[in-house]
């Protein structure tokens, strides 16, 4: 380990509040007292880190000084992007700054001209709502929100795609707040406070996850900031100043259970700055040993009052050095270079000092890809992981967005306790069956279950046959579960036409007919155009005929029904391999079995239940409804019956939804097409079928400006289109991937309300 005071680091003899090192290590900020304002500096990297460029006097030290701040500063904080430097001050103020496109050298004021600015830095945006002094600022994973906090007890979530809008304001804290961080998977953010508290926050709600006050009972007196940290693998939170048996502690507080049992002791007074290395480690190899598999460690640097700084690893019960009155007054900021081996401390005295660690001392650091992989395997997906594109799920960038989340949120948790209720009510009369009852099959059931997620990261569980307790369709007779066979889902993923069962309804002779080919066409919504076969949707894997037209449909070589073990349902056959293929169906025929599908497996096999407006909200009146003659049962025998591949259900879904908005629009039916239709798109939304969603969002909004040429009817079925597209905007605002066609169709349909 090295170690380097570079003296030219200084705010005239003032005190350094503040250091933050940028992410691509070229420079670094910092943030004090000026000579009548406050002071944030950003200085020139190498010639701390190489003592040539520190004694070349072409190589520039200082890049920039700011001194909009009109009190002092007491934190900088470069964004992950590096795009962005937000400092905050005792003018109660965050400021954000921006390098200027401008290169060339400018005076500093008050300099007499002595000193230039090499670096343009201007302030893009003054955040004002802090009634008291900033004390800690800090940006969540991926830049979305900016978190302040201050002397007024109060946390502010910034909106950082959007300044200076303001996203929760976090209330709880009875004293000064004087610390912030970020789990680094972007769930939660803690603060520290001079009430003796450190407290928890969900990111979902902005609302109290938990508060922990144990360790900092004893604290007597206080210190001029408390700076938390997060350990890069998001395991531990370490808390600045508490206390163990009337001795100053870093508190170590676990994830899990946010329990308190470790601590970081050693020093003398009160603990004020603490800050992990971002890099999570290994043990580092030695020459010629057998590479052996070493546990992740995490590497951690505490500062305290009584200028002395030590450094642990996660691995070791003592710390790996300890630096005795390294500063003459007290320690109050660190920041570790990006690549882990560097670390910067600043000092109350108003200087700076540098370590330079090698790898033999630290370990080999992971490889950002295994340290995802790691938060993958531990929460799933998360604010830390996601790509520029999945952002826009994270940040709600839309106040009517945020109003049908907030309305979402409601509904789920009024359905929770209603299904609470429900099962209460349920487990009096539960069956028994083969000595077992029903309750524990279901217990035992949902053991096994299937846990996947989709692409926009919302967990989805593969469903599993439980059986009823409401018997107006089947016996309590428990169904076994059999999974397509591999020929059957074969032949529907690789297919071009529609996807296709056999009928499981046993009120006709012929459903398991060997012979009998089966000939149901599928046709798509109307907001398809035609001619559209190529699937551009990525969980997508087939395509429907686009358009009121004769299809040309093969039946699959080999089918294997499934087996139930129910006495209506104890056939098992086969296709007769090689049928004949449907060559030609008049139009009157496809318009028959079009909304005649009464044996229609699509029926059976579509499974929607989660996008209708209320659990047995279908429609039974109207003349769609009337010829297929069916109940709110539909869809549910299959859940009931077997499991399939979600892929799928997924694709007898999409087809059934898309064949019934075509079949009312085909019988001028307008209030089913309106319901099949936000039923589609409903289900579309909680699918995340993006490109099928923006097709049908453009044909209800037409052209923004008329012109002679336009081909777009303004009406369907009697009904106004841009009506209906009101009417979606509420289903769209519940998916917060599409918060972008959400808000552009809203601003769309502003501006031809207000023409």
């Amino acid at each position: 380990m090295k170690l380097l005071k570079p003296t030219w680091v200084n705010h005239n003899g003032k005190p350094i509040f503040s250091v933050d090192i940028h992410p691509d290590g070229t420079k670094f900020a910092t943030g004090g007292q000026g000579q009548d304002s406050g002071k944030v500096v950003i200085w020139n990297m190498s010639p701390v880190l190489q003592e040539d460029d520190e004694k070349d006097e072409n190589i520039p030290k200082m890049l920039c000084q700011m001194d909009n701040h009109l009190a002092c500063v007491n934190c900088v904080r470069w964004s992950n992007s590096g795009m962005y430097l937000a400092s905050g001050g005792d003018d109660k103020l965050i400021m954000v700054w921006k390098r200027a496109t401008y290169i060339g050298p400018s005076t500093v004021f008050g300099s007499s001209g002595k000193l230039a600015n090499v670096e343009q830095w201007r302030c893009v945006s003054i955040l004002r709502n802090h009634s008291g002094d900033v004390m800690d600022v800090a940006w969540s994973p991926h830049d979305a929100w900016l978190a302040s906090c201050s002397v007024d007890n109060t946390v502010v979530i910034w909106n950082a795609v959007k300044f200076p809008e303001i996203l929760a304001t976090l209330r709880g804290h009875s004293g000064l707040v004087k610390g912030l961080t970020w789990d680094p998977v972007g769930k939660y953010i803690a603060s520290q406070a001079d009430d003796r508290s450190l407290k928890v926050w969900r990111t979902l709600d902005w609302q109290l996850e938990t508060s922990i006050t144990k360790p900092f009972d004893e604290c007597g007196g206080t210190t001029h900031v408390l700076r938390l940290s997060w350990s890069p693998d998001g395991h531990y939170l370490v808390s600045a100043h508490a206390m163990n048996n009337s001795g100053p502690t870093a508190q170590i507080i676990e994830r899990e259970g946010w329990k308190t049992n470790m601590d970081f002791v050693g020093h003398r007074k009160a603990v004020t700055v603490v800050k992990f290395n971002p890099k999570i480690f290994k043990k580092k190899q030695k020459n010629g040993s057998s590479a052996k598999p070493s546990c992740p460690y995490c590497c951690c640097a505490v500062g305290s009052k009584d200028r002395s700084l030590s450094v642990w690893l996660t691995c070791l019960k003592r710390p790996l050095v300890v630096i005795h009155e390294l500063f003459d007054k007290s320690i109050m900021d660190i920041s570790w270079t990006l690549n882990g081996l560097g670390i910067l401390v600043c000092s109350m005295d108003g200087s700076v000092a540098f370590l330079d660690f090698s790898q033999d001392e630290l370990g080999d650091p992971l490889s950002e890809e295994e340290k995802s992989r790691i938060h993958q395997s531990t929460y799933g997906k998360s604010l830390a992981i996601m790509t520029e594109a999945q952002l826009s799920t994270a940040v709600i960038e839309n106040p009517e967005m945020l109003k049908y989340q907030r309305r979402q949120q409601q509904q789920q948790l009024d359905q929770k306790s209603a299904a609470t209720r429900e099962m209460g009510s349920a487990t009096s009369v539960a069956g028994v069956v083969n000595g077992e009852s029903l309750e524990d099959i279901r217990k035992n059931l949902l053991k096994k279950q299937v846990e996947t997620r989709t692409a926009d990261g919302r967990r989805r569980i593969t469903p599993l046959c439980i059986a009823q307790l409401d018997t107006g369709d089947f016996s309590t007779a428990f169904f076994n579960s059999i999974p397509l066979s591999g020929s059957l889902a074969g032949t529907m993923l690789s297919s071009h036409s529609s996807p296709q069962l056999l009928p499981l309804d046993s009120s006709t002779p012929n459903s398991f007919g060997a012979s009998k080919p089966c000939t149901e066409p599928v046709v798509a919504a109307s907001a398809r155009p035609a001619g559209d076969s190529v699937n551009k949707d990525s969980m997508n894997a087939t395509s429907t005929p686009a358009a009121l037209s004769p299809s040309v449909l093969t039946t699959p070589s080999k089918i294997e029904p499934m087996k139930a073990f129910d006495s209506r349902f104890t056939e098992r056959s086969k296709a007769t391999p090689g049928a004949p293929a449907l060559t030609s169906m008049t139009p009157t025929a496809v318009e028959r079995n079009l909304v005649s599908d009464k044996q229609d497996s699509l029926a059976q096999c579509a499974d929607f239940r989660s996008s209708l407006p209320s659990q047995d909200a279908m429609l039974c009146s109207g003349p769609l409804a009337i010829i297929q003659g069916r109940t709110s049962n539909s869809g549910r025998q299959a859940a009931r019956l077997f499991s399939v591949p979600h892929v799928v259900q997924q694709e007898t879904t999409l087809a059934y939804l898309e064949n019934q908005v075509a079949a009312a629009l085909t019988l001028q039916s307008s209030h089913e097409y309106r319901h099949w239709l936000l039923v589609y798109a409903r289900y579309l939304v909680n699918e995340g079928f993006e490109y099928r969603l923006r097709e049908i969002c453009k044909d209800l909004l037409g052209p923004v400006h008329y012109s002679t040429g336009s081909q777009w009817e303004s009406t369907v079925v009697g009904l106004r289109k841009r009506e209906l597209l009101k009417e979606l905007l509420p289903v769209i605002g519940q998916n917060l991937r599409f918060q972008r066609l959400f808000t552009e169709c809203q601003e769309q349909l502003d501006i031809l309300r207000d023409k």
